[in-house]
């Protein structure tokens, strides 16, 4: 009698069970903000150093997750269609030129958490699960 799985079959159920799923990240800014909703276009202008006020004029304070992190690649891709390293060749090249200045980097999650919580202005992307009542969504990504 034949087995049901091969081994290759098998191999491949495990290592796709093991895969770690990417998580998906919601943009939010600090509860205090007045900013209840936020369009694509208006997300990636502050993001990329087009705008640093939101659209009803208060200072927008983006802060990255960490460099390297899965969760700031997945952003970058799903906001702009750019990888990592797209996104550092384009701030780069706006640094050199002095145009602006590029969101702050965090070291860990929890200093974006820290950064965004202690600043009305601040803007981020985390993950769903780590969202209280200190933040609000203003925008999912699709």
């Amino acid at each position: 009698m034949r087995p049901f799985f091969t081994l290759p079959l098998l191999l491949l159920a495990l290592l796709s069970y093991a895969a770690p799923a990417i998580a998906e990240p919601v943009i939010v800014v600090n509860a205090r903000s007045s900013v209840t909703q936020l369009s694509q276009d208006e997300v990636v202008n502050i993001f990329l150093g087009r705008y640093r006020r939101f659209p009803g004029g208060g200072a927008a304070t983006p802060i990255d997750q960490p460099e390297g992190t899965p969760l700031r690649a997945e952003f970058y891709r799903k906001l702009v269609n750019k990888d990592l390293d797209q996104i550092n060749a384009y701030w780069s090249r706006l640094i050199f030129s002095g145009k602006t200045s590029p969101p702050r980097s965090a070291e860990n999650t929890a200093e974006v958490l820290r950064l965004l919580s202690a600043n009305p202005g601040g803007i981020a992307y985390i993950e769903r699960n780590l969202l209280d009542s200190r933040f609000r969504i203003v925008m999912e990504l699709r």
